[in-house]
């Protein structure tokens, strides 16, 4: 795949997000199912923002939930990179215009106190490298027009990234079975939530999302890192939000975190 392939492909990517107009799904850019291009995109759009002075907080794995993977029409998790600046305080108003097409989703949030540096990691070592869980909330949102994706459009896109959301109470993982956690999404007026799921509904424990990530991460080079943030990957379906929205995800045993949209014209 030539540089230049490359670099209009993360132009694309990056006009879209500066203008707020959605682009053409960028794999009509790239090889068919070249998921390594795609990742090569992403790399460069991350260099392009630690140039411009942004700082990385963490890792976000994607495409975990079946019932996300369902709903976006692929079948195996991606990975994006969470920039500080990509951080909503809990209860905080995401400004109108600032994301193109946004959709939310509730996860569990792992910080970690160790590095991750084996490419071949388990669980255990996830475990011996967490400080603590939090309940996070990830604000997913696509460059690319009308969520038309495939893995390659989402991988180059930061794994269609867009804000996130972290509690405020930090819960260690010892006696936490974090299969066994159950999510529940609502949004402030519907009559039924809008989204439910487990642990186990994110490859089968968000600790399993972790090792998967780390693993993945290790062997291209750029392991996990102590003072990382990684939002293991959604517990349930995504739910799309409009102006005016308010959700708040109860995660049990790690609490209730919430976030809303402004109205059209609100700027904070």
């Amino acid at each position: 795949m030539s540089a230049a392939i490359v670099a209009k492909a993360a132009d694309a990517l990056l006009a879209a997000e500066r203008t707020g107009e959605p682009c053409t799904p960028v794999r009509s850019l790239l090889p068919r199912g070249d998921i390594d291009s795609a990742y090569g995109v992403q790399r460069l759009n991350v260099e392009r923002g630690l140039a411009a002075g942004r700082r990385i907080a963490g890792r976000k794995i994607g495409l975990t939930s079946p019932a996300v993977q369902a709903q976006l029409g692929v079948d195996q998790p991606d990975f994006g990179t969470l920039f500080a600046d990509m951080a909503v305080p809990d209860g905080g108003t995401v400004a109108a215009g600032r994301l193109i097409q946004p959709k939310v989703e509730a996860e569990v949030a792992l910080v970690l106190k160790a590095d991750l540096p084996h490419r071949e990691c388990t669980v255990a070592d996830v475990i011996r490298a967490t400080d603590f869980a939090l309940a996070a909330l990830e604000i997913v949102d696509s460059r690319n027009a009308d969520w038309d994706i495939t893995i390659v459009d989402t991988v180059a896109d930061n794994a269609s990234s867009g804000l996130y959301v972290l509690g405020g109470t930090p819960v260690p993982l010892s006696g936490l079975d974090l299969r066994a956690v159950r999510m529940t999404m609502t949004r402030e007026g519907a009559a039924e939530p809008v989204s439910t799921g487990t642990g186990a509904d994110c490859l089968g424990s968000p600790l399993n999302a972790a090792a998967w990530l780390a693993s993945t991460l290790a062997a291209a080079g750029d392991p996990l890192r102590a003072g990382d943030v990684v939002l293991t990957g959604a517990l349930g379906p995504m739910a799309a939000a409009s102006p005016g929205d308010r959700f708040e995800a109860r995660i049990s045993q790690l609490g209730r975190i919430s976030a809303q949209f402004a109205k059209e014209g609100h700027t904070a």
